[in-house]
């Protein structure tokens, strides 16, 4: 019984260090799980804000990302503003240096558009002048002058602005010199000298190119004018310049570079100066204008500068000629269509000192055919060819065997110089009538 009573005690003794030593370890256990959770607490903290950090740091790269992108953007736009406005100075130099040029360059004539009542062909011959003309409006001022009130004409050429409008208003009361002449052609002429006077006189041009407002133009119309301007200015034996050839239909012309000298003047778009206005405007005629140039009385001896090829092609068939000679003559017309490059020809084989010497050798070159079957024998030579005939009747048969013009005025058939007319036949030979008179004034001897 004492036994298990130590025995007890001992366990009891034993029980109560390990008891303390149990209560010692949980409470170290508790205080280190409670630390663990407070460090895991402010590690949890500390994450919570590691992430708010990292997400308001994410939220301002964003911010910053759109603000660079904006700034980007904003600096392509300025870069874009900077071009349109640096475009647009240049624009404006351009349009100021162009407006200094345009009120320094002299002009080279003045383009004028006869017009009367016919608005559509009003309408076609001035597209066809602005095709050509719009790039060089400075060199060719544009005008249309219309003769009387059709209100249709009035509105066509009103409605471009890149022409003057002209009206010449005429009431006064037309006296015919022959029974049954037709008042056109006195108002024709009245038209004329009005719109000639106010460009040369109210406009101060210098040069004045003629038109009506039933031609086309062709590409090199300008360029040839211009070209042809120097040696009107030059060449005080020239008249005028024309863009027309009478003997131009297709199958009687061949060389686009080719021009004349004529005696005949040719008119269908022509160009004349100041100073021979000044001579022919006190006396300019009641009607047919252009018959009255071509008296010798009025054109004195001087001569008209043409083409081979035309630079105009009338589409008139219907005017105050009512259509003569339209079909035979004048719808054949061969309008050139090639770019001629005129600022690089030499044309002082034109003026009078050479010029004659120049056809002469063409002429004498030729070789002479003569009888009644004048077109056959010409088909049989190879080569230019010239055919003398005698007179004027004599002229008419054989222009007629050819279809050319048999036309004369005051002793000159029409193209003719010194009496040649000269044309091509079965291109490109060429044909030359030849006058009475033609070789001695051309100063061909023992052809």
């Amino acid at each position: 019984m004492a036994k298990l009573s130590c025995d007890f005690r001992f366990l009891r003794f034993l029980l109560i260090p390990a008891a303390v030593v149990f209560i010692y370890i949980q409470m170290r256990l508790y205080a280190t799980q409670s630390e663990y959770g407070d460090r895991i607490a402010e590690a949890m903290d500390a994450e919570h804000h590691c992430t708010s950090q990292t997400r308001l740091l994410i939220d301002q790269i964003s911010m910053q990302q759109e603000q660079i992108v904006a700034l980007e953007e904003g600096k392509t736009r300025k870069e874009q503003e900077c071009a349109q406005l640096k475009a647009l100075v240049q624009d404006l130099e351009k349009e100021g240096l162009q407006r200094i040029i345009d009120k320094t360059q002299v002009p080279v004539a003045a383009v004028v558009i006869m017009a009367c009542n016919r608005a559509d062909y009003l309408g076609r011959t001035i597209a066809s002048v602005l095709k050509y003309q719009s790039s060089i409006a400075s060199k060719y001022p544009l005008f249309v002058s219309q003769d009387g009130s059709d209100p249709n004409v009035r509105s066509k050429a009103l409605s471009y602005n890149q022409l003057t409008y002209m009206q010449h208003l005429d009431y006064d009361p037309v006296h015919t010199e022959r029974p049954g002449e037709l008042i056109a052609y006195y108002k024709i002429a009245r038209h004329y000298k009005w719109a000639l006077d106010e460009l040369f006189y109210k406009h101060n041009f210098d040069r004045v190119v003629i038109l009506e407002d039933d031609m086309e133009i062709a590409p090199d119309f300008f360029d040839y004018f211009e070209a042809a301007s120097a040696l009107l200015d030059k060449d005080k034996s020239i008249m005028a310049v024309s863009s027309w050839n009478d003997n131009g239909q297709k199958q009687f012309v061949h060389d686009p570079y080719a021009l004349y000298r004529s005696d005949f003047f040719p008119g269908l778009g022509w160009m004349l100066t100041r100073s021979t206005w000044n001579e022919l405007s006190p006396k300019w005629p009641k009607a047919y204008w252009d018959d009255w140039l071509r008296l010798k009385e009025n054109n004195k001896g001087r001569q008209f500068l043409r083409p081979e090829v035309c630079r105009t092609y009338n589409f008139g068939e219907h005017g105050s000629s009512m259509g003569q000679f339209f079909q035979k003559y004048l719808e054949p017309i061969k309008m050139n269509d090639v770019k001629v490059d005129w600022k690089s020809q030499d044309l002082s084989y034109l003026t009078e000192d050479k010029y004659k010497k120049y056809f002469a050798d063409i002429v004498e070159k030729a070789k002479p055919v003569s009888g009644t079957e004048a077109v056959l024998k010409a088909s049989n030579v190879k080569g230019d060819v010239r055919i003398q005939y005698r007179d004027q009747s004599d002229f008419e048969r054989i222009a007629r065997q050819f279809g050319v013009f048999e036309e004369w005025k005051d002793g000159v058939p029409r193209t003719a110089y010194k009496g040649v007319v000269v044309f091509r036949y079965q291109p490109p030979r060429r044909v030359f009538l030849v006058g009475p008179d033609s070789l001695r004034q051309l100063g061909i001897e023992n052809a």
